[in-house]
């Protein structure tokens, strides 16, 4: 094992040991986080409020999302700052760098889609998207379109994750997806 790769490791452990010592301090102050729950990299779980946030078992929370149970734009002028819970279901995921605002509870198995600001409730099984958020359509209906487009297409495994490419199977991906999206597990 390289010097490069023991100290990368070193980085990710000594930051998962932050992020959960962190998580731990907002769960003390009475924010819920359910079971097998993946919060991948950088987050903001409104610490102010995190006793207004809830985020149910098995979900999936990418990058740079921001759970933000308070709206102070009015404080200056009327002295006071709106305050809401966010409830995030069993089974949801959330994309990189969407922005949940408070008073939204988003029903189980939905998928917001990466980039997403949320206003309003996302119903159960509903995949949503855009500024604001909008309904797009059933996950049922989401899952029926990726299987449709992957048909005939080569789903790339483990070995094609970054830390083991080499310049050949790198080579391969951008071959995939030249003309189309690809697939990787």
């Amino acid at each position: 094992m390289g010097i490069y790769r023991i100290i990368t490791d070193l980085v990710h452990s000594f930051r998962n040991k932050k992020r959960e010592q962190y998580l731990e301090g907002l769960k003390k102050k009475g924010f819920k986080l359910g079971e097998n729950v993946s919060i991948v990299d950088n987050f903001f779980f409104d610490p102010s409020h995190c006793y207004l946030i809830s985020i149910g078992n098995n979900c999936t929370i990418c990058p740079n999302v921001r759970l933000i149970a308070h709206d102070a734009s009015i404080k200056k002028i009327l002295g006071y700052t709106k305050i809401g819970k966010i409830d995030i279901r069993e089974n949801c995921f959330i994309g990189d760098s969407a922005v949940i605002l408070p008073g939204v509870t988003i029903g189980p198995n939905s998928i917001v889609g990466a980039g997403s600001v949320v206003t309003k409730d996302i119903p159960p099984d509903t995949v949503a998207a855009g500024n604001p958020a909008k309904i797009l359509f059933p996950v049922e209906q989401y899952i029926a379109k990726i299987t449709a487009l992957n048909r005939g297409k080569r789903v790339f495994s483990n070995d094609y994750h970054i830390d083991n490419l080499n310049e050949e199977k790198r080579r391969e991906l951008i071959a995939a997806v030249e003309k189309s999206i690809g697939f990787i597990v």
